[in-house]
């Protein structure tokens, strides 16, 4: 169903049409998140066609489902209308008991993760740890020299893990110029001021000289960090990262479709925010991590790194870092690309700007997926609310 005319017509009109220059703005971006292989290049990740998870239907949770948000009563209508959402998935003991679409999106489309795509990443390191092929506590120029002389250069691969690494790049996404504009520049996400083939993802993380701080002192929300991390992935492994991700974790765990990476003009994967994928499939990962990461009697992601992720980050440095600010319903902390609330046993969750979200509470066998094209690249409100949901559910 077309959305607000865009990208209707042949060729569609000026002001309906989705560019790498709009493709993340309001209105253009209730399109350009869900057609991310028609504005920029992709590599595929290609599923099992033969060993698909089957999703049944269990009883459905209606709509007007109410909970509190902020001590006003709502609705699940209300959340879905007020996040601008595209597709709101919920599983209860691995059945569907929510799901719905909106702006045009269908179970078949692939919508943008943003940075759900570093859990996902983070995952595939637990794999390579497991398989005695990285080491967390090692430093990142073991694997990468090229960034040796980099303010990465005496960081761990476990500070890349955990936003604590004290590389100076403000995380802005309103600027409209600076470090942030070149490093999206780099990974073919704006357009390009020049034409320079050696300004790429990788030749502008080995340019981040700068610090601002001491490597663990605190939590910093860097994306670059998770796209060096995605490097580290392929050094350790020997292929690409979306090879590996089909190998290690797409297949096995039974993903319905194909999942597809952006990636720059070297074939860099965008590892910080670039995956797209079907709102079931995502809640598929999601049940994989909340059976402790097996599926059909195979271990995929090791135990004990969801472990390690549902028991470790240090409060102290989710309390010195970025958000402290935003989350004060829950003691939040901040392990392997996953926000973790309260103590253990508690939910877990990834997030995404624009309001892309995997939520995960494996005490009460819930797994809630929202894909969203959100105005704004940040909405604290909105996110609360779509938490807030998320814990009621979870609670009845």
């Amino acid at each position: 169903m077309p959305v607000d005319g865009l990208m209707q017509g042949f060729p569609p009109e000026r002001k309906n049409r989705v560019t790498l220059e709009n493709w993340r703005s309001s209105p253009y971006n209730k399109w350009g998140l869900q057609h991310v292989r028609e504005i920029m290049p992709t590599s595929p990740v290609p599923h099992d066609f033969d060993a698909v998870r089957p999703l049944a239907k269990g009883e459905m949770i209606p709509l007007d489902f109410a909970y509190s948000n902020d001590g006003v009563t709502t609705s699940l209508t209300d959340m879905i209308s007020m996040t601008d959402t595209d597709g709101f998935l919920v599983l209860r003991n691995g059945r569907i008991v929510v799901e719905e679409y909106r702006n045009g999106m269908t179970p078949a489309t692939q919508h943008i993760l943003f940075s759900v795509t570093k859990s996902v990443t983070a995952m595939m390191v637990g794999i390579l740890v497991q398989r005695g092929l990285l080491n967390p506590d090692s430093l990142i120029a073991e694997y990468i020299p090229e960034v040796k002389a980099s303010a990465y250069g005496d960081a761990s691969v476990r500070h890349l893990l955990d936003m604590t690494v004290g590389v100076a790049f403000n995380e802005d996404y309103t600027a409209t110029e600076g470090l942030i504009v070149k490093y999206r520049q780099a990974a073919g996400w704006n357009p390009r001021a020049d034409a320079d083939p050696e300004l790429h993802t990788r030749s502008f993380l080995a340019s981040m000289t700068e610090r601002d701080g001491n490597h663990g002192d605190r939590f910093r929300y860097i994306s670059p960090n998770t796209d060096l991390l995605g490097w580290v992935i392929e050094r350790a492994c020997g292929v690409r990262y979306t090879d590996f991700l089909s190998e290690a974790i797409w297949r096995p765990m039974g993903a319905a479709s194909e999942a597809y990476m952006a990636i720059d003009h070297t074939g860099c994967p965008r590892a910080a925010g670039g995956l797209c994928m079907t709102l079931r499939d995502l809640g598929r990962f999601g049940l994989l991590l909340s059976e402790n990461g097996s599926y059909a009697g195979k271990e995929i992601v090791p135990s004990q790194w969801i472990d390690d992720i549902r028991r470790n980050g240090l409060r102290e440095q989710w309390l010195a870092g970025d958000y402290a600010e935003d989350y004060t319903d829950w003691s939040m902390r901040y392990r392997s690309k996953c926000y973790v609330m309260d103590a253990y046993p508690s939910p877990y969750m990834c997030i995404g700007i624009h309001g892309q979200f995997l939520f995960i509470d494996p005490e009460h066998k819930l797994v809630a997926v929202q894909f969203s094209s959100q105005p704004d690249a940040v909405s604290v409100d909105k996110e609360l609310a779509f938490i807030r949901a998320c814990c009621a559910l979870g609670e009845t």
